[in-house]
């Protein structure tokens, strides 16, 4: 951890070697440090190298509350009125696949997708964790829980860049946690939890916004490096440093995390083509349609995140099941294509893997406020990037949408996906819990028909 010493402490705040928590701006108190390697050391090697390595990466999108897969990815044209409703398939660019009319530009590129329709193993619950870490939210409840694969990422592989947290959760504050939950570092403990913008945390990367009193420019924030450097060195607890300590610290200062979250440094085209999500509408106490959250992602993957989880809108349809998917359906319609096309324009695509899927499904019959229920028995995703072998639909349901048909999908089956995109072999891998006792990351294989 890098500290900057600030002005003198009182007696009572020192720490036991005399510094105090007032006494420092502490750069790096976010669980950045997982690695064995320095910021300058990175800096070391990229300047043997000359560019900053590509690293795999997930965006993972919770559509909370439970999207119904009827409307969206598996319509039921032939089958009754109250199991149908009002939506009509549309053809897509791959011959013989069809989804729901609400989703155009998905239809245009559905060579860059895989949709899965037979997604198993819900437990029926309203929460993230499934959708976070392949088990059920009460696994391994005695010692923590299971982590998120974010924080497993965080774990296994540490950070990409020292100043950018492996781990990002971008979804805001609800009133119900579960919209908003990021994934849960579990029996790993806070140290891997999710770095939330909106957090504390944030606090510590804005160097550009200490008060002028304090820190009135960049010369002043060195300074206070340099006289701590000395300090330590007269003590011989740190040896002296070489330049690259220097451009370590101004690469800190420079905050590209805090750049990677200004979106007023993109493109305006691109903004555009993401669009904003506005007006949000069904709300209640979920998550908005942030459709900037997913361009915020991209963003953020190509300064060196690993996993970016956020929640887009609130799908728990009771009633008004069809006005919601118009709204909801044509704003992620727009905000997912940006999101793959931008990342393939980028030749980000084969190392991002991008999914977007809800913790169940909904009931096949319509109920009389023209809602459709929590249904665990079945749902679906959509995935892309990440390598895998896309412009194809995988598992099916019966006639009616009530189970699975053909190639039922569990949860840990795309986990093992996932992490097999990461680089991560989930077969052979393990994380010791509290009681150390090894635990896998899944249970099972992952998707042969994506590999």
């Amino acid at each position: 951890m890098l500290t900057i010493v600030g002005e003198r402490p009182a007696a009572s705040q020192r720490f036991c070697d005399g510094m105090s928590r007032r006494m420092f701006l502490r750069v790096g108190a976010l669980g950045l440090g997982a690695g064995a390697l320095t910021l300058a050391d990175v800096l070391r090697a990229e300047s043997i190298t000359g560019k900053t390595q590509p690293h795999k990466a997930i965006i993972n999108i919770f559509l909370g509350g439970g999207p119904p897969h009827q409307d969206m990815w598996d319509l039921k044209p032939n089958a009754p009125a109250e199991i149908r409703g009002e939506f009509k398939p549309i053809a897509t660019c791959v011959p013989g696949i069809e989804i729901g009319e609400t989703f155009p530009l998905v239809a245009a590129r559905m060579h860059k997708f895989a949709l899965i329709r037979s997604v198993v193993g819900a437990n029926g619950r309203h929460d993230a964790e499934q959708c976070t870490t392949g088990w059920p939210l009460d696994s391994l409840k005695s010692v923590g829980g299971r982590p998120s694969i974010g924080s497993v990422l965080a774990k296994l592989r540490g950070p990409v860049d020292p100043s950018v947290p492996p781990f990002v959760g971008l979804a805001a504050p609800t009133q119900a946690m579960p919209w908003s939950n990021p994934g849960t570092p579990g029996f790993l403990g806070p140290a891997y939890a999710a770095f939330k913008p909106d957090g504390p945390g944030m606090e510590n990367m804005r160097l550009g916004a200490i008060s002028a009193d304090r820190l009135r420019d960049r010369r002043l924030l060195l300074a206070g490096f340099d006289r701590l450097r000395r300090d330590l060195d007269a003590r011989g607890t740190m040896q002296a440093k070489d330049q690259f300590d220097r451009d370590a610290f101004d690469l800190l200062a420079s905050s590209r995390l805090v750049d990677a979250l200004d979106l007023s440094r993109e493109d305006p085209k691109v903004l555009a083509r993401y669009g904003d999500g506005k007006p949000y509408q069904y709300q209640f106490d979920g998550a908005p349609t942030v459709n900037e959250h997913l361009l915020l992602a991209r963003r953020l993957v190509e300064v060196g995140v690993r996993c970016v989880t956020l929640t887009f809108g609130r799908w728990d349809s009771h009633s008004e099941n069809f006005k919601l998917v118009r709204d909801h359906g044509s704003k992620l319609d727009q905000a997912l294509t940006a999101l793959i096309d931008d990342l393939d324009q980028r030749g980000m695509l084969n190392d991002v893997t991008v999914i977007a899927w809800g913790e169940f499904g909904r009931t096949p019959r319509i109920n009389k406020k023209a809602g459709r229920d929590h249904w665990p028995q079945v749902s679906a995703a959509i995935l892309a990037g990440g390598g895998m072998r896309t412009g194809q639909v995988i598992g099916s349901t019966n006639r009616l949408g009530e189970h699975a048909q053909d190639r039922p999908v569990h949860f840990q089956e795309l986990f093992a996906t996932l992490y097999r995109n990461l680089g991560i072999n989930s077969a052979t891998t393990t994380l010791r819990d509290p009681s150390g006792r090894p635990q896998y990351l899944v249970e099972r294989e992952p998707l042969r028909e994506l590999i």
